[in-house]
């Protein structure tokens, strides 16, 4: 009798559903729901622009819908199915998304009188309000808690768990204080299901708890309350309202509530595993294992990779965290990633591209990605910076923005979308090199997510400016597909699900495609890689003294170096 599992993937802008085959990963239906509140399911304010927030409600209605409807849909696939054979479902979300909650787990904003309040929803990850208080624990760690920062990279951001509850707290004092606890969405959501909202009993992920908010076993968990008191007077009595234990994600977090049994028609035996990050189940979804980096490309990225919890591992500066079994059980999980890939291409062909590459988006999309295609590296004489949503590695800089160089009045725009491409490859190549410089093998590289599929372009680019072959996830839906792999390791063998997460990822993911680099293509984004590098530091480092003056006549010379080449 078959088995199927569901992998809820909670997004920037929807949730989508996933309901997979346990035997041989094979993806049945899947479906995705908008989230209806704000723009495009972000709620934001005009009047301050680093503002990102999201309605809990929305998560409710999309538990609800995508489930349903993915079950007709896979009724309507296989003669076969029963929504009675599903054991398990994994949820993984963005991060970090943390939202303050009442004394029973629900929603602040679910309150009246807090109902239109931003400040009581779901901070989401992309909100970069909090910069200075990132700023202010990042010097307070440094002086006296200097352990806090060595496995988070070295800085902590504004995307993260306590700069943004100490936000809170310094823009809107009633919220801050109304709250009881702080929950991360990733944990909220699959308390939703299981019934358990009460914050001291919701089973708190080690994803979200050490890479967003400075757990360590080490030093007893979360940060100590008189850390967080020297930070901010109040601060510190929020400490005992939150969390001392955490999970992996092969844990169970309980079964499915009577309540959302009935509403969903699925068993009240239907294991709920230990809620993650996107981008950490994204990785076992594409089939990670030691020396292979997963990237999931989508708005941002986020770059995963793990190694075996039974050899030191270095710290490393600059990467959003290390952290023993955020990944999978008996691994360090090592995070980096980039604060916008997708948003940028959007941003350009929504602002900036002419109609005469298209009339709607997806047109403009196919008809720069042709016309890019055209041109060979350097060709075009531009080089950009990757920064318009800031630096999430190895920087971790919010107040960085992105930049421009090289353009002419004979600049056309499919020369700027390449060039856009290329800087988030460097971008990419930047963070590889870190991780390698501080000894840790990059041997692959998988690729996941919509941009890696659809667009070749983008693929190719990548693997001409690092030199490594680019890989290519058989799953379009990795994050819902690692967390469906999850639900069927949390259900077990005796339900028909698995031991082990090696042992599920065996038969559950697999890859479709690989990019081969080329060699001459590579020699010349060498050169370019180099003036990136410049661009980089001079622009982002702190430290670094130099002069610009060769960045422009360099990017002419090799323009026109590729350009006579080619006409030859």
């Amino acid at each position: 009798m078959k088995k199927y599992s569901i992998g809820l993937d909670f997004g920037t802008n929807s949730c989508r559903s996933l309901i997979v085959d346990v035997s041989n990963g094979s993806e049945l239906a899947s479906h995705v729901f908008p989230y209806p509140s704000g723009e495009e399911g972000v709620v934001i304010d005009s009047s301050e622009l680093t503002l990102a927030r999201q309605n809990p409600a929305d998560y409710l209605l999309a538990i609800e819908a995508a489930i349903i409807e993915a079950i007709k849909k896979a009724k309507l696939a296989s003669s076969e199915f029963d929504s009675k054979n599903i054991i398990g479902i994994g949820v993984d979300t963005t991060g970090s998304s943390p939202m303050p909650v009442d004394a029973d787990g629900n929603a602040l904003c679910f309150n009246k009188k807090f109902k239109d309040n931003k400040a009581a929803m779901v901070w989401l990850w992309k909100d970069h309000t909090s910069f200075s208080e990132a700023a202010q624990i990042t010097e307070l760690a440094s002086k006296i808690r200097p352990q806090y920062l060595s496995k988070i990279g070295g800085t902590y951001s504004s995307e993260w768990f306590w700069s943004k509850i100490l936000h809170c707290k310094n823009i809107d004092t009633e919220v801050f204080e109304a709250a009881y606890s702080w929950v991360e969405i990733c944990d909220w959501i699959t308390a939703v299901l299981t019934g358990e909202l009460s914050p001291q009993k919701i089973k708190r992920s080690i994803c979200a708890a050490g890479h967003k908010a400075m757990f360590n076993k080490s030093w007893n968990g979360l940060p100590d309350t008189e850390f967080l008191e020297t930070l901010s007077h109040g601060l510190g009595s929020l400490r005992e309202r939150l969390y001392n234990q955490t999970y992996t994600s092969e844990n169970l977090a309980g079964t499915l509530s009577k309540e959302w049994a009935a509403k969903l028609g699925l068993l009240e035996t239907t294991a709920i595993c230990i809620g993650a990050f996107d981008a950490h189940m994204g990785a076992v979804g594409a089939g990670i294992s030691a020396g292979s980096l997963v990237k999931i490309i989508g708005t941002s990225t986020c770059d995963i990779m793990i190694s075996s919890n039974k050899n030191k591992l270095n710290d490393i500066p600059g990467v959003c965290g290390i952290v023993d079994g955020s990944v999978m059980n008996d691994h360090y999980g090592i995070e980096a990633g980039q604060s916008a890939v997708g948003d940028i291409f959007l941003w350009f062909v929504k602002n900036l591209v002419p109609d005469k590459y298209g009339k709607s988006i997806d047109e403009k999309f196919i008809n720069l990605e042709k016309a890019a295609a055209e041109l060979k590296p350097g060709e075009s004489g531009l080089l950009a910076l990757d920064w318009s949503n800031g630096n999430r590695t190895v920087l971790v800089d919010v107040r960085l923005t992105g930049l421009l160089i090289g353009q002419t009045l004979h600049t056309q725009a499919h020369e700027i979308y390449r060039a856009l491409i290329e800087a988030t490859a460097f971008g990419a190549l930047t963070i590889i090199d870190r991780i390698e410089k501080y000894g840790v093998e990059v041997k692959e590289v998988v690729n996941c997510g919509g941009l890696a599929v659809k667009n070749s372009l983008l693929m190719q680019i990548y693997a001409d400016i690092s030199g490594l072959p680019m890989k290519i996830s058989r799953s379009e839906q990795t994050p819902a597909l690692g967390a469906a792999i999850f639900a069927s390791v949390s259900a077990g063998k005796n339900s028909g699900g698995y031991n082990s997460v090696q042992e599920a990822q065996k038969n559950m993911s697999a890859i479709s495609k690989v990019y081969q680099p080329g060699s001459d293509n590579h020699n010349v984004y060498k050169k370019l890689y180099s003036l990136y590098s410049q661009l980089h530091n001079s622009f982002g480092a702190n430290d670094w003294s130099g002069k610009m003056f060769n960045v422009m006549k360099e990017l002419l010379s090799i323009r026109d170096a590729v350009r006579s080449n080619k006409v030859c």
